[in-house]
Parts: structure tokens; sequence; C-alpha cells
């Protein structure tokens, strides 16, 4: 069955660009000139993956990305003309997938749609294991893998779609160091060819998440990450 895909920018031009490509992929593409008639759609039929610009007429992108994942675990990419950090961050944190900033090469975009796709189906094979196995614990922390909560001494700490699978991956192979590129393909799915900075990105969020328990990631210089164990009291 086809994926159905739903795509908001008030910019005709790039709309039909971005639809275009992803119709020529096979995919359902409908689009909506702001965030309000995507928004409107969703909650009357939810999609298999959202493209919302940011600076779009009425609510902006962050708000509708943040409304959409109060209900749902969609994937999300946002678009945008403003390339800073800030853009990036205030997506990554909000629940979205990825981030692409204007002008883009749509077949870039139709190739981070796909690995977002080949991630989430790369889930479902999983979910017999994850079924047999409830809970990842490393130190004074757990993984519920069923509801997919994260909890530090019984309390519970909000992470995003993306920051709970990169710190699921982690846990489960905490014995050793993990590269970018193995992260990119096994959390993402990304090829490694794709350039993205949703790893670094993600990894600063969590950090931060961390602080007050007893687990860091720890930076291999030139390499990939580590999850360790601090000495916090």
């Amino acid at each position: 069955m086809s994926k159905l895909i739903y795509i908001a920018d008030d910019e005709y031009n790039i709309r039909n660009l971005v639809k275009t490509f992803l119709q020529n992929e096979g995919y359902e593409v409908k689009d909506f000139e702001n965030g309000e008639l995507l928004l409107k759609e969703f909650n009357k039929i939810e999609c298999d993956l959202v493209i919302l610009d940011i600076m779009m007429t009425g609510r902006n992108g962050f708000e509708i990305c943040k409304e959409i994942r109060q209900k749902s675990i969609v994937p999300i990419v946002m678009l945008t003309a403003k390339d800073t950090d800030m853009d990036y961050i205030t997506g990554i944190a909000l629940g979205s997938d990825d981030y692409f900033t204007k002008p883009f090469s749509p077949m870039l975009l139709v190739m981070r749609i796909k690995a977002i796709f080949r991630r989430i189906e790369f889930e479902k094979n999983q979910k017999n294991e994850l079924d047999e196995d409830k809970e990842l614990i490393f130190s004074n922390m757990k993984i519920n893998l069923k509801s997919k909560i994260v909890s530090f001494n019984e309390e519970n700490i909000d992470v995003t779609p993306n920051e709970y699978n990169l710190l699921k991956y982690l846990f489960k192979y905490n014995d050793r160091a993990i590269s970018r590129e193995e992260l990119l393909d096994k959390v993402w799915g990304y090829e490694s060819e794709v350039e993205t900075r949703a790893v670094d990105d993600t990894v600063k969020r969590l950090r931060k998440k961390l602080l007050n328990t007893d687990l860091s990631i720890e930076t291999i210089w030139g390499f990939g990450f580590r999850l360790k164990e601090t000495n916090n009291e």
C-alpha cells in the first residue's frame, strides 16, 4: 500500500516540486497552502509522514509540529528559508525527524524520506524481539520498550522520538563506542552518502537531559559516541 504524505508550504512552486518528485517515487501526496489546513486533514486522516515549512502564513511550522507531536509519532520533516542553528535545534527539540534549508535538492529530500520509512520498517521487524525483553537497564536508568518511557531513579525523562531511538541504541550496545555512520544507519536508516547533522544535534539535546543522571554520552573524537556512567551524587 502506498505511503501517504502531507506537505504544507505557502510557496506553490515548492509544494508542487516536492509533490511531483514524491509522486514519481510512488507516494500518495496531499499538499496544503498552510499548516492549519494540513492539521485539519491530519485530524481526520492521519498520514504516514508530514513535511512542514516553518515560515508560513498563520501558525508557523514549529507550532503545527508541536501540536501534531502531542497526538502522534508520525515522522515530521521541517523546511525553512533560514539557515540558523536555533531553527534547527528548535525543530529537533519539538520532535521533528529532519530539517532542510531552502533551496534544497528534491532528490536528497526523497532519499531522506525513504530512509525514514526504512527505519520505521526496521523497528516493526524488531517488535517481537522487544516484546521478549521489556526493559533496558544501565546503571540507575531504565528504558521501558513497551511504553517507550525513559526513567532515572523512577522519575521519567521526557524525550522526543529521535532521542528515544538514539538512547535505546546506545543502551543496547553500551559495551562499545558507536560510530556516527552506524547510528545514522541503524537509528535513522540513512545511507552513508546522506549528510545530516541529526546525530550530533540529537546527542546535544540528550546530554542536557542526562545532566542530573549518572549517565553521560562521551564523544569519541573523529569516530562517534559511547554511553558511560558518571559519578553524580
